[in-house]
């Protein structure tokens, strides 16, 4: 090939960078193939393998795919020229747990300027081995190559084996039909039929108990699974579970954090999860979406979002590790925790993924679950969770993934954070799910990627520098919450002409009362004195800076000069 044919051969084979496909220039590889940790040939190895394996170019310029060529020249092995073939076999040596099988390069000399670009091919990394090179893993996010997260091993770490065991499929050698509640038989049945209604309810009426387990695939041989414990057991059948805990604490916790109350719940689940949920106290809000008079009233906790957050949590317990799931309810939010590492790896893996998730760790627990109208296995829970949370203006849920201690953390909010972010969701109807998601990170005052930085600010949306943006000014005013944008500015709270000064600036030719002066500045105020002190304080105030002339007023309202 020409140079420019090779050009375009690789334009329509390897059209765009992403997480299986890297271009790079490495115009020497003596320097570059085993070099500095992070920036070399191995390391990019690793991160593709990391992933779901891909292709390495080399020899190219980052973007254009412009042709460069690479010197292998002064590249040995063993003190022999290098070759594709001895370099594949290098790789190898070189990045630990690399697969041989689909690793391969493949070499392009270009007949009009003999410029050499290789392709390594890389296979993905082997279940549950990371690929390592300098001892470390690696992964690509975004344009960036980075040492492998916690949650990327941890979703490595927990890929299945062939052949391997399924924990709530085994089982429970001395337990019997007698072991299983016939209320919540009855409710399973009932929900079945809701699901399978293609089924004619009647034949499933017919069903013996036994039949009707082996048809949800809680039985297998007449013998009773731990599934079948976890959701249709007697309260005393969880102790055959031993050492596994069956067990769901509610806890009441005032704003304090003090306990209040707390109750522990067991099995069956598929009855005790209303008693769990009987017990919070879901107020009714009124709620004025848009500038409309005439309000809505809701519940303080959308119900198909706390019944899924639950039920996540019981169908992907890791009940092995002996621990019990944690519900707890405090002014503000829910908080759920439940032991076991997180299928999915991460939160955007869930949030992105299109197609119904593959693997999970209790198989037979959740496709009872899936019978029984208590979860779906086409991986929407996660994402339904987030969408209800934005189409009622509040704070998106918020996930805590712990990959060392294998513990998962949900909280559902039920009440607002930031009334810029509520009345930007209620008034802005272009946003997307992510856009949400993103301006939910700011208004929680934590990073967020540089790229979805970059839009936001381009669409006016958030301000300020990394890492502390903020809603902007223009979106402040029109949900007038110009009192709550200036306290973000970071002025010094001792400086009180200066926080004046700064929101009458914002406020602008509309100028501001006395009162929404006071609103904004009375928190750094002293705090021994009253309130009526507190205001002559900002009255006298006001009228020094008059006499300044920094400020002036109509008798109404107060201006910056």
């Amino acid at each position: 090939m020409t140079e420019l044919e090779l050009q375009q051969y690789l334009l329509g084979e390897y059209p765009q960078e992403n997480a299986r496909c890297e271009w790079k220039e490495f115009k020497n590889l003596k320097n570059s193939f085993c070099g500095n940790e992070k920036d070399d040939v191995i390391s990019y190895v690793s991160a593709i393998a990391n992933m779901d394996g891909g292709h390495l170019v080399i020899g190219v310029k980052d973007k254009t795919l412009e042709i460069v060529g690479t010197d292998i020249s002064r590249l040995t092995f063993n003190g022999q020229p290098a070759n594709t073939q001895s370099a594949t076999f290098k790789l190898t040596e070189q990045c630990t747990y690399l697969s041989s099988e689909g690793l391969s390069i493949e070499e392009f000399v270009t007949d009009d300027t003999q410029k050499r670009v290789w392709i390594i091919h890389i296979p993905k990394h082997l279940p549950r081995r990371p690929v390592l090179a300098h001892k470390k893993a690696w992964q690509r996010i975004e344009d960036s190559l980075v040492e492998m997260t916690g949650e990327r091993l941890a979703a490595i770490l927990e890929e299945p084996i062939y052949n391997a065991k399924d924990w709530s499929a085994e089982i429970v050698h001395d337990a019997t039909i007698d072991d299983l509640d016939e209320v919540a038989i009855a409710k399973a049945r009932q929900m079945f039929k809701k699901v399978h209604s293609r089924i004619p309810a009647a034949e499933v009426n017919d069903w013996s108990v036994q039949t009707f387990l082996s048809k949800c695939g809680l039985s297998r041989n007449g013998g009773i699974t731990r599934a079948t414990i976890i959701l249709l057991g007697k309260y005393e059948s969880a102790f055959k579970l031993r050492p596994a805990v069956a067990q769901v604490t509610w806890t009441r916790r005032d704003a304090n954090q003090d306990v209040v109350d707390y109750e522990h719940f067991t099995v069956p689940f598929i009855l005790t999860v209303d008693e769990i949920l009987s017990k919070i106290e879901n107020l009714t809000l009124r709620e004025m979406p848009g500038d409309t008079l005439f309000p809505d009233t809701m519940k303080q906790y959308d119900d198909y979002t706390i019944r899924e957050a639950l039920h996540n949590c019981i169908a992907h317990q890791d009940y092995e590790l002996q621990q019990r799931i944690n519900f707890v309810e405090n002014p503000g939010y829910l908080y759920y925790s439940n032991a076991g590492s997180f299928i999915p790896g991460t939160l955007e893996n869930a949030l992105r993924n299109e197609e119904p998730q593959t693997y999970f760790r209790n198989e037979c627990l959740c496709r009872a679950m899936v019978d029984f109208n208590m979860i779906d296995t086409v991986s929407r829970g996660i994402k339904k969770m987030f969408s209800e949370q934005w189409r009622r203006h509040f704070p998106m849920p918020d996930y805590e993934i712990d990959a060392v201690k294998k513990k998962v953390v949900v909280r559902i909010y039920g009440n607002e954070i930031n009334k810029r972010y509520t009345d930007l969701l209620k008034t802005n109807d272009t946003l997307t799910l992510w856009d949400c998601i993103s301006l939910d990170a700011v208004q929680k005052g934590r990073a967020i990627h540089k790229d979805v930085a970059k839009d936001l600010l381009n669409r006016g949306l958030i301000e300020g520098e990394a890492p502390n943006y903020s809603i902007s000014l223009g979106v402040a005013k029109d949900t007038r919450q110009l009192p709550s944008y200036t306290k973000t500015k970071g002025l010094d709270k001792g400086k009180l002409r200066q926080m004046i000064l700064q929101y009458l600036e914002n406020a602008g030719d509309e100028g501001a009362k006395r009162d929404s002066i006071y609103e904004y500045i009375k928190d750094v105020l002293p705090s021994n004195k009253t309130e009526e002190q507190r205001l002559r304080s900002l009255g006298d105030l006001l009228k020094t800076m008059k006499t300044e002339s920094l400020i002036k007023t109509d008798g109404r309202n107060w201006f910056i000069l």
